[in-house]
C-alpha cells in the first residue's frame, strides 16, 4: 500500500496548493466587486482563480482519488505505477507552463480563455498537457481493470468502479473538444502561423468540453456519496442497481449538452439550441435518481440509528462526524445548484441571467460545494490512512464545514439575486462606472461576508489538513482500505447491461453526432476565420 499512499499524497499536495492560492484570488474578487479591494489586476486574479480552482484542483485531486478507488474496489494493484507518475509528472509541468504566463500577467484570458482574447503560447501548451495527464491516469485504470477483467471474467464489476470508469468515460469523450481547439486554433494561432482565428468554432468546442467538465468533478463526488456516506451514517445504500443506471445514462446525456451555454450567441439555429437544452433537462434526470436513492439511505441510516416518524430519523444522522457534515453541507448546496442550473438551462429564462452575476452564484454552489466540499470530506476520511496519523482537530474539521455551508448559502444567494437585476458577471464593478440601485450595492457588500466566511473557512481545512500531516497523532491502524457501503437491493439485483460500456459509450456517440453535426456545420458555414488577436491598444481593429 505504500505506493498508492504516496502517488495520491503528492497528487493531493499539488492539487491544494493550487487551491490554496487560487481561494486567495476568489476572496480578492469579491472584495474587488464590492468596492473594497480594488486596486489589483482583476482579470488576472479571476484567470488564476478559475484555472487553478475548477482545472488544476479537481485535476489533481481526481485523479489521486481515482486511483484509490480503482485499487479499494478491484481489489488489485494498478497496473503500471511508472505510467501513473510518469502522467503525474506530465500533469505537473502542464501546470507550471500554464501558470507561469497567468502569475506574468501574459494570460489574463479567464478560464474559458475564448478568442479574440489571446494568451501566452505556453498557456494553450499547458493545459494541453495537463489534459495529456489526465488521459494517461484514465489509461492506468483502464489497463488495471482490464487486468481486473481477465481474472475475474464472470464477476460483476463493482459500483465504486463504475463510478470511476464514467468519471473517466465522460472526461476523455468531453476533452476531444477542447484539446481540439487548443491544438489546430489556439496554439498555432498564439505562436503567431496563421494571424486570425475563428471565435464562434472555438466557443463550440470549449462548449462541448465545458459542460460536461462539471460531470468530470461531479462524479467522484457521487462516487462518494453513493459508495462511501451511507456506511458513514450508519446504513446501507437503498439501490446499487439504480445507482449504475444512474452513473450509465451520465454517460449518455453529460456531452450532447453544450450549446446551452451558448443561446446568446449567433450562428448558431434556434431548433438544435432547443435540442441541446432538451439533452439538459435529460441529464437532470439521473441527478433525480440519486436525490431519491440517497434520501432512502439516509432515511435507512437514520431508523437504524432509533429515528422514527416521517422526519424523525434526520435528527439521528451523524452530524457531529466531520466526514459527514462536509457531504450533507455539499447536498444541502447541491440542492440549490440544481435547482439554479435548471433555471440556466431553459430557453426562455437563461435570457434573464445570461452573462450575470447568477451564473457564478450557480456554479459555485455546484464545483463550490457539491464537489469542494465533498473532497474536503474525503481528505478528512481518507488523509490519516494515507498519513499513518489521526485527523487533526476534529472541532476545526465540524466548524469547517458548517461555515462553508453558512458562508457559501450567503455569497450564492446575493449573487443570484443581483444577478436577476442585471448585475454582470467577469466585470470589475469595484472600478467601473455602472449605476445600480443601492440594493445591488448591498448585495455586492452581502456577497463579500459570503466571501470573507468561505475563505476563513478554507483556511480552517488547511489547518487541519497541515496539522494531520505534520502534528497528528501516529494511528495505530496500519491497514488501509476505504469503508465502502453496502447495498439494501443489491448488485445481483441489477441487468448485466449496466455493467456494460460498450453499449452506453456506442449509444452516447450516436446522440453526440445527433446533437453536433448540424451545430458544427452551421457554425462553418457562417462564421469565418477573420478575427485577429485582441489588442487593448486597438480595441477595434482596422481593416486590412
Amino acid at each position: 500500500m505504500g505506493k498508492i499512499r504516496s502517488l495520491t499524497l503528492w497528487h493531493w499536495y499539488v492539487g491544494f496548493a493550487a487551491l490554496f492560492v487560487g481561494l486567495f484570488f476568489g476572496l480578492r474578487q469579491s472584495l474587488a466587486r464590492a468596492g473594497i479591494w480594488a486596486k489589483y489586476d482583476y482579470y488576472q486574479g479571476l484567470t488564476l482563480h478559475g484555472v487553478l480552482n475548477a482545472l488544476v484542483f479537481t485535476t489533481f485531486f481526481i485523479a489521486g482519488f481515482l486511483y484509490l478507488t480503482t485499487e479499494n474496489s478491484l481489489k488489485r494493484p494498478l497496473r503500471s505505477y511508472a505510467l501513473a507518475w510518469f502522467g503525474f509528472v506530465v500533469l505537473l509541468a502542464g501546470t507550471v507552463l500554464a501558470a507561469v504566463p497567468i502569475l506574468t500577467g501574459r494570460a489574463s484570458v479567464l478560464y474559458t480563455f475564448y478568442p479574440p482574447l489571446m494568451a501566452h503560447p505556453s498557456f494553450y501548451i499547458g493545459l494541453t498537457l495537463v489534459v495529456v495527464g489526465s488521459w494517461i491516469a484514465a489509461l492506468v485504470v483502464l489497463r488495471t481493470y482490464l487486468a481486473w477483467r481477465r481474472e475475474n471474467p464472470e464477476a460483476r464489476v463493482p459500483l465504486m468502479f463504475i463510478a470511476t470508469a464514467t468519471t473517466y468515460i465522460v472526461w476523455f469523450i468531453a476533452t476531444i473538444g477542447v484539446a481540439a481547439e487548443v491544438l489546430f486554433l489556439l496554439i498555432p494561432w498564439s505562436l503567431g502561423w496563421v494571424k486570425e482565428t475563428n471565435p464562434l468554432l472555438a466557443r463550440t468546442l470549449f462548449w462541448y468540453f465545458g459542460h460536461p467538465l462539471v460531470y468530470f468533478w461531479l462524479l467522484p463526488a457521487y462516487l462518494a456519496w453513493y459508495t462511501i456516506m451511507p456506511r458513514i451514517a450508519g446504513g446501507k445504500l437503498y439501490s446499487d442497481p439504480m445507482a449504475r443506471l444512474a452513473f450509465m445514462l451520465f454517460i449518455l446525456f453529460s456531452i450532447p449538452v453544450g450549446t446551452h451555454h451558448q443561446f446568446a450567441d449567433p450562428g448558431i439555429g434556434s431548433n438544435w439550441k432547443a435540442l441541446h437544452a432538451f439533452f439538459t433537462f435529460l441529464v437532470a434526470f439521473p441527478s433525480l435518481l440519486t436525490a431519491f436513492n440517497l434520501a432512502a439511505s439516509l432515511e435507512y441510516a437514520g431508523k437504524s440509528r432509533g429515528g422514527s416518524g416521517l422526519f424523525g430519523w434526520w435528527a439521528k444522522l451523524p452530524y457531529g462526524e466531520p466526514v459527514f457534515a462536509a457531504f450533507i453541507s455539499a447536498m444541502i448546496l447541491f440542492i440549490f445548484g440544481g435547482i439554479s442550473g435548471i433555471v440556466n438551462a431553459s430557453y426562455n429564462l437563461n435570457m434573464v441571467v445570461h452573462n450575470t452575476s447568477f451564473i457564478f452564484g450557480h456554479f459555485h454552489l455546484t464545483v463550490g460545494s457539491a464537489v469542494t466540499l465533498t473532497f474536503m470530506g474525503l481528505t478528512y476520511l481518507i488523509l490519516p490512512r494515507l498519513s499513518g496519523r489521526e485527523l487533526f482537530g476534529r472541532r476545526l474539521a465540524l466548524v469547517q464545514s458548517y461555515t462553508w455551508l453558512i458562508g457559501m448559502l450567503i455569497f450564492s444567494f446575493a449573487n443570484m439575486a443581483a444577478g436577476r437585476m442585471g448585475v454582470p458577471r467577469r466585470t470589475d464593478l469595484g472600478l467601473s462606472t455602472y449605476s445600480f440601485p443601492q440594493v445591488v450595492e448591498r448585495l455586492e457588500k452581502l456577497s463579500a461576508l459570503g466571501g470573507v466566511i468561505l475563505y476563513a473557512s478554507s483556511l480552517l481545512f488547511f489547518v487541519v489538513f497541515l496539522g494531520t500531516l505534520f502534528v497528528g497523532r501516529r494511528s495505530k491502524e496500519r491497514s488501509f482500505s476505504l469503508p465502502v457501503t453496502e447495498a439494501y437491493q443489491t448488485e445481483a439485483e441489477a441487468p448485466r447491461v449496466l455493467d456494460n460500456w460498450k453499449v452506453w459509450i456506442g449509444i452516447a456517440v450516436v446522440l453526440i453526432i445527433i446533437a453536433y453535426t448540424p451545430v458544427l456545420n452551421q457554425v462553418l458555414e457562417i462564421s469565418p476565420f477573420g478575427s485577429p488577436a485582441y489588442s487593448p491598444s486597438l480595441p477595434v481593429p482596422l481593416p486590412r
